[in-house]
């Protein structure tokens, strides 16, 4: 009997401007990290709230994405919440900072600080 695997897809899409953003948090990252992280703990309004921080270990059960400026995790407990999102990083004159597109966002707080699924 043969078996055959098949590569997972990624959890979420980063877009190019998302890969240069985690380029340049590596570039100057406290000593120790190992790569940037994305979370969806409770807060806010809604409920959920996107999070990204330098982590310093791997966790076993965190999605891995690798990028061409270092490594990314997705928060294991927080998959569920963001397949098939999309992450990308914008900035204009008044602000600056991620953005996502999150197909199981079922509602948004009115500042846009969090989310609900």
């Amino acid at each position: 009997m043969t078996t055959t695997t098949r590569t997972r897809p990624a959890a979420l899409t980063l877009t190019p401007g998302a890969e240069k953003r985690i380029a340049e948090l590596m570039a100057n990252a406290p000593e120790g990290a190992i790569g940037v992280k994305l979370s969806t703990p409770r807060r806010g309004c809604s409920g959920l709230a996107y999070s990204v921080d330098y982590v310093s270990e791997a966790n076993g059960f965190d999605e891995r994405i690798e990028t061409p400026g270092g490594l990314f995790f997705v928060d294991g407990a927080s998959i569920l919440y963001l397949i098939g999102s999309k992450m990308d990083w914008v900035e204009d004159d008044f602000t600056a900072g991620f953005v996502f597109e999150n197909p199981n966002a079922k509602g948004a707080c009115g500042c846009g600080e969090s989310f609900t699924v």
